[in-house]
């Protein structure tokens, strides 16, 4: 019996503690739970103020002249200098004398063919003045106005059917538009600048005989400057004529104004575009250069009631994050335009609409949210 008790009593012993452990547990204060109170997220955001937004097209072109002209000689002789050098790159104004083709032969034809018509109208002066006493004057200023080194006037009318008999008995009407035929050929022997531009390149040069037919070079004109566009077919709705351009020159340092001048109605097949043409307005102080390599920025059509926003703040291209009462909502919103950068909304968000613009990840519809504005009316 003594020896049962001893095996037993660490057994009791252990029961015993462990009761009175529990007993001491019950006793301790349990320790307050933490606030898990989630504090609300500090956003950008701009108050949503709608208007009328201009659609922007954003694409690039050449700069290139809408008058390029080819000289080509009607005329032979010797091709001799003008008042400017008739080489590539020259420079010209309207007006100067680019070359001219040697004239002498023309000349005295003409001047010969001059000579007859004086010799004729003198052996009619004295008729005329005893049968036609009143117009006399007028066919005496005539005879005086013929210069050689002049172009001969208009010849005077009549309705006097004798004076008509008696100046084509002396050829007189043949004699005057032999004239002018020949004073339309001599003036095919220069060749003057039709505009201000400059010269793109030269087949012949200053001591080279032309033929009629000869090529003699190629001009272009610095006052009919325009660009020409590509415009994706699914743009092309949003461009109208006269449509204000602003042009960004490579390399100048500064903006060009232009408009939209025409519009093609052909689509190239292999771009899926269509060409339009940039006519330029304002060039400042700096002289365009064909050729120059330019950014196209046009102001399309308008958009009423819309907001343009940065393309990171609209979600996968149907839904914006807006702050009101002091949480996070959703608003699915349409894109009437795609800048690039920007969208432009069209719908899906009203005026005074506390707009999130920055971009968000892991925020969802319902999470507390705080404008970064004070004063925004989300807060």
């Amino acid at each position: 019996m003594k020896r049962k008790m001893l095996v037993l009593s660490p057994l009791i012993l252990l029961l015993v503690g462990f009761a009175l452990m529990k007993v001491l547990v019950s006793f301790k204060a349990e320790k307050p739970k933490r606030n898990s109170e989630i504090k609300p997220r500090v956003v950008a955001t701009q108050v949503v103020s709608l208007s009328n937004v201009p659609a922007r097209l954003s694409t690039y072109g050449t700069l290139a002249t809408s008058q390029p002209v080819t000289l080509i000689s009607e005329v032979s002789g010797t091709i001799l200098a003008g008042d400017v050098p008739f080489q590539p790159a020259q420079s010209f104004k309207k007006g100067d004398l680019l070359l001219k083709i040697d004239d002498r032969q023309i000349k005295l034809e003409l001047n010969s063919t001059k000579s007859d018509l004086l010799t004729a109208l003198a052996s009619i002066m004295p008729e005329i003045k005893v049968s036609s006493a009143n117009i006399f004057p007028i066919w005496q200023h005539y005879f005086d106005s013929i210069k050689f080194n002049s172009p001969v006037g208009e010849l005077p009318e009549t309705d006097d059917q004798r004076l008509k008999a008696l100046l084509a008995r002396y050829n007189i009407f043949k004699l005057y538009f032999s004239v002018q035929n020949l004073e339309i050929r001599a003036a095919k022997h220069y060749f003057y600048a039709p505009f201000n531009g400059s010269i793109i390149s030269t087949q012949l040069r200053d001591g080279s005989t032309a033929a009629p037919g000869s090529r003699l070079g190629e001009l272009i004109n610095l006052d009919k400057l325009e660009v020409e566009i590509l415009v994706p077919t699914q743009d092309i709705g949003w461009l109208h004529p006269n449509a204000r351009v602003l042009l960004k020159p490579d390399g100048f340092g500064q903006e060009w104004l232009g408009h939209i001048d025409r519009i093609g109605n052909i689509i190239d097949e292999r771009s899926q575009s269509v060409k339009a043409y940039v006519k330029l307005d304002d060039t400042g102080d700096i002289t365009p250069l064909a050729g120059v390599f330019l950014k196209v920025d046009i102001e399309a059509l308008t958009i009423p009631n819309a907001l343009k926003l940065e393309r990171r703040a609209v979600y996968e291209e149907t839904y914006v994050f807006l702050v009101e009462a002091g949480q996070f909502s959703r608003r699915e919103v349409n894109i009437a335009f795609d800048e690039g950068d920007f969208y432009i909304i069209d719908s899906g968000l009203s005026e005074g609409d506390t707009l999130v613009t920055e971009l968000l990840q892991g925020v969802s519809a319902g999470m507390p949210a705080r404008s970064r504005d004070s004063q925004s009316p989300g807060n």
